[in-house]
């Protein structure tokens, strides 16, 4: 199958689906690999490294219209105002592998399924062992998380580490952490870096250990948060007295913090305010506050999206696209994310739909011209789809009674038969968080934070308020590292 990468014309986007040391590893499986020039520019990977790994470079994007998958960074509903006119280059019944969206802008998935292509929604991988080096989530929290303690410590005017000088000593500037998923968890392990005294908080006191083995102090609210997670680990929608407390004891501890970094948020939903007004006229003149649920609202009552705003002295900062502020690793990440999931769904180059696989069948949201993914069709307000029944097992009724019919007939189940609604649970392990962007990351959520080894939560997508998660695409938990299965060996942890 021929397997096109565009550059991406969301605005201000420096990613690459693709780098090149992915373009063998597509090549050996049975895809021809075809690139739009310049896909790689804004991210540090050349035409050349493309060509030099086998890909073939065209400069009109229209020589891509034959292509029968599309791997991109943002598909349409992640990319409302240029999105289309990617996929015009496409024919009914081609792939489409990218983030969309989906919970946040169904409306999108609609057209896309009315165009009659395929698209499977990255941001829906299930959170199992299988698809861990998958997770694009996973990945792109990890370079939030390091790039929003950046972003506050340019922002800061102060430095983050106690020193002593001849000068004097220089106080240790305070970071409040909320969140401790994958991007909460590398903002500790950052600011720790860096020098700072860090607080970490989060709704499930399980965290503990894992703030507590990167060196930070976990905060314990008194509130009561027994029932704040359920039986999967999925952080649960608490009573709004419950947040009205939660927002009043947090207000303190703000307060008294120089930097604060917010991560939590919910797809398809407003972002919840942690932070209040109140509470951020009581910092210091001079705090710093990083929003990364800004996109959806904020955790900030005075976020504003992608912009940097000052109010009572403290500067508010709302990014929705930190990943981007550092191509090159993030792509990489990426890179390796859709690989794998490519080479997962696919046989001898070939995309192959197995509806029984829980990876496919979670990502697939729009396929002949319909959208199975229940969440969106819900969110659509559109009726379940009617099961088709399988010809195989199931056999027609009879027309006629059957002449003789022993009094003493008794129907048992037979012994072959699986138990109705038999569900086959992935082990799902406890992981080490990833590793920040500033070295090597392996590929994906099983990546190493330095010097830290934790267990982690996980957390759902579901759009019902039973499941709502405390965290989000924006921090995701980290996931188990476990067993991986159908994963290549020699896929490239670095770019040509």
């Amino acid at each position: 199958m021929k397997v096109g990468v565009l550059k991406e014309s969301f605005p201000g986007e420096r990613r690459v689906a693709l780098i090149p040391g992915n373009v063998v590893q597509l090549e050996k499986a049975g895809f021809d690999i075809w690139i739009e020039e310049g896909a790689g520019d804004s991210a540090g990977y050349a035409d050349s490294d493309y060509t030099n790994a086998g890909a073939r470079v065209v400069a009109d994007r229209n020589a891509l219209r034959d292509i029968q998958v599309l791997l991109q960074v943002r598909s349409l509903g992640a990319n409302l105002e240029h999105g289309q006119a990617d996929l015009d280059l496409l024919s009914p019944g081609s792939y489409v592998i990218g983030t969309c969206d989906p919970l946040g802008r169904p409306a999108a998935i609609t057209e896309i399924a009315e165009r009659g292509l395929t698209q499977f929604s990255l941001e829906l991988i299930p959170r199992i062992t299988r698809a861990q080096s998958m997770d694009v989530l996973s990945s792109m929290a990890t370079i939030a998380g390091y790039r929003a303690v950046l972003l506050a410590a340019n922002e800061l005017p102060r430095m983050f580490p106690l020193l002593m000088t001849a000068s004097g000593t220089l106080a240790a500037a305070r970071v409040l952490v909320i969140g401790a998923g994958v991007a909460g968890l590398q903002a500790i392990a950052t600011a720790r870096r860096l020098g700072a005294i860090v607080q970490a908080y989060d709704l499930r006191p399980a965290c503990r250990e894992q703030v507590e083995s990167l060196g930070a102090k976990f905060v314990e609210l008194d509130l009561d948060a027994a029932e704040s997670e359920d039986a999967g680990g999925y952080a649960k929608q608490m009573e709004e007295e419950f947040y009205r407390r939660q927002r009043e004891l947090m207000a303190d501890v703000v307060a008294e913090s120089d930097v604060v970094i917010t991560t939590a948020a919910i797809p398809g939903r407003h972002s919840p305010i942690l932070v209040t007004a109140d509470a951020v006229s009581r910092m210091n003149d001079g705090g710093v506050i990083v929003d990364l649920a800004a996109e959806r609202g904020g955790n900030c009552e005075l976020s504003e999206a992608d912009q940097r705003v000052v109010r009572q002295g403290v500067v508010i900062l709302g990014p929705t696209n930190l990943p981007s502020e550092i191509p090159y690793h993030a792509s990489q990440m990426f890179s390796t994310n859709i690989t794998r999931f490519l080479l997962h769904i696919s046989s001898d180059g070939v995309v192959e739909l197995d509806r029984d696989d829980e990876i496919v069948r979670e990502t697939l949201v729009a396929h002949d011209r319909e959208i199975p993914q229940p969440r969106i069709r819900e969110l659509l307000n559109l009726a379940p789809l009617k099961k088709v029944p399988n010809e195989e097992t199931e056999a027609p009724l009879p027309t006629d009674p059957p002449e003789q019919v022993p009094d003493s007939f008794v129907s048992e189940p037979s012994a072959d038969l699986p138990l109705d609604n038999a569900i086959e649970e992935d082990a799902a392990g406890l992981a080490p968080l990833p590793h920040d962007a500033g070295g090597e990351p392996e590929s994906d959520t099983g990546l190493e934070m330095p010097g830290a080894d934790f267990e982690s939560d996980v957390v759902s997508a579901s759009v019902d308020d039973a499941d709502i998660p405390g965290l989000s695409p924006i921090d995701p938990p980290a996931e188990p590292i476990g067993g991986k299965e159908d994963e290549p060996d020699d896929l490239p942890t670095e770019g040509v």
